[in-house]
């Protein structure tokens, strides 16, 4: 391989092995020798954080070959799964689904592998349900040595703690064990509204509803609400129709959307009257399906995101100030404001450690600058107790970091431990983490 990048075009590298392994001994073994050679070693599956958390100049590992369901451990609750950590979201659904089963939650982008989506703190949406760093129960990880060790709340717990959200710093994971949940179907309700009304009904809206959600369009009072509730797995589905399912999710939420982006880089003055005939162009639907092809939505049109997880009692008045700061510059804004909701955790760097949360995430069309627009709204964020979503763009370091994370230090503790030779280590986790 002579040159990686990632999927939002930000990061590249130039690795001077690449390996596949297909098992835990071949990762060992792959893991050990870049070890000896002194190399860094990162792994990678689809390289979906726009951060360069898997960049590195030494070895590279991909995870594809290490893919599918290891183990099933029946439970009162459901079962825990261990899954191998290269297993890509998308086919872990249909996986579980099989064995009557599906993860508590997701995200709404599933391209990710599981490994890497846990480990930069992928999260969906739903103020009873945690991001998918929550449901794990169990990991393996491969350490800079080649050491396999299994680490679980009962065995290495400090070394389970932290790989659950390790950013890559502390080895390669080989195979995650998460507790999963009987299958069950969403009923999704998707309706036009404006920000206004949106946020006089918030806490009706976030506890009245299993997964809430709203996209907000700037310089518009328009919003897209999404409102999700679980069914029982033998609820009959209602899927949209395959018309309307094309002409909504691949016309004008793709193809269309492209298109007004490509308008709007040639012409920035436009993008208001664009975000308002956007706004209004998807009409209400209703429709039931299998829950982890609800929760996940086709995102063709390539992007830049930064996210930052706010106490959810900060959010009116966050969005409230980015709105004003837009009317106040010159930047103009194509994409949607995404705004999502989920409980405290106690996962040791997960951003909603210890508080009700709510996210905001910025988007900016990866043919336009976003820095204006991320660096004009970041210091908005960070002053309502923002914590930065670690698969996205940010500009804090570890010292920033240090002080919004009550564990932080627990988990450079852990680091020094297993990897005191930064065998992991590269230019991002030098920034976020420290030396």
């Amino acid at each position: 391989m002579a040159t990686w990048h990632n999927w939002a075009r930000t990061e590249v590298a130039s690795p001077r092995h690449f390996d596949t392994p297909g098992t835990v001994d071949d990762l060992a073994r792959v893991v050990a020798a870049a070890s000896d050679r002194g190399e860094r070693v990162k792994a990678v599956g689809a390289g979906h954080s726009f951060t360069g958390v898997a960049v590195t100049d030494g070895t590279l590992i991909s995870l594809d070959r290490m893919s599918g369901i290891a183990a099933v451990e029946p439970t009162p609750t459901g079962a825990r799964v261990a899954v191998q950590a290269g297993t890509r979201l998308r086919d872990l659904g249909d996986m579980l689904w099989a064995q009557g089963l599906a993860v508590p939650n997701l995200g709404d982008i599933d391209v990710q592998s599981l490994a890497g989506a846990i480990s930069t703190g992928t999260h969906g949406t739903g103020g009873a349900f945690p991001g998918l760093a929550g449901a794990v129960c169990a990991t393996t990880i491969v350490l800079a040595d080649g050491r396999v060790v299994d680490c679980s709340p009962d065995h290495e717990s400090e070394l389970f703690e932290a790989s659950r959200l390790g950013l890559g710093a502390l080895g390669v994971l080989a195979t995650v064990t998460l507790e999963c949940v009987p299958a069950f179907r969403l009923r999704a309700e998707e309706a036009p509204s404006s920000l206004q009304t949106t946020l006089d009904a918030l806490d009706e809206l976030r506890s009245g509803t299993d997964h809430f959600e709203f996209y907000w369009f700037p310089h518009t009072d328009g919003v897209l609400v999404k409102r999700n509730t679980r069914l029982p797995g033998t609820t009959p589905v209602r899927p949209v129709g395959r018309i309307r399912g094309l002409v909504d999710d691949e016309v004008l939420s793709n193809g269309v959307f492209a298109l007004f982006q490509e308008a709007g880089t040639r012409r920035p003055g436009t993008i208001p009257a664009l975000n308002r005939v956007a706004s209004r162009a998807l009409s209400p639907r209703t429709f039931v399906d299998r829950s982890y092809r609800v929760f996940a939505s086709a995102r063709r049109v390539r992007f830049r995101e930064m996210e930052y997880a706010l106490p959810v009692e900060h959010l009116p008045e966050v969005l409230r100030e980015i709105d004003e700061w837009l009317q106040r510059n010159d930047t103009r804004v194509g994409f949607p404001v995404e705004v999502r909701f989920a409980p405290a955790d106690d996962v040791w760097l997960s951003t909603a450690h210890g508080r009700d949360t709510a996210y905001v995430a910025v988007h900016q069309y990866h043919r336009r600058d976003h820095r204006p627009f991320f660096d004009g709204v970041e210091p908005i964020l960070r002053a309502a107790q923002g914590r930065p979503h670690w698969g996205k763009l940010h500009s804090l370091t570890a010292l920033e970091l240090r002080e919004i994370y009550p564990r932080f230090d627990d988990f450079l503790a852990v680091r020094d431990r297993v990897d005191p030779g930064r065998t992991f280590g590269n230019p991002y986790l030098r920034r976020v983490l420290g030396d």
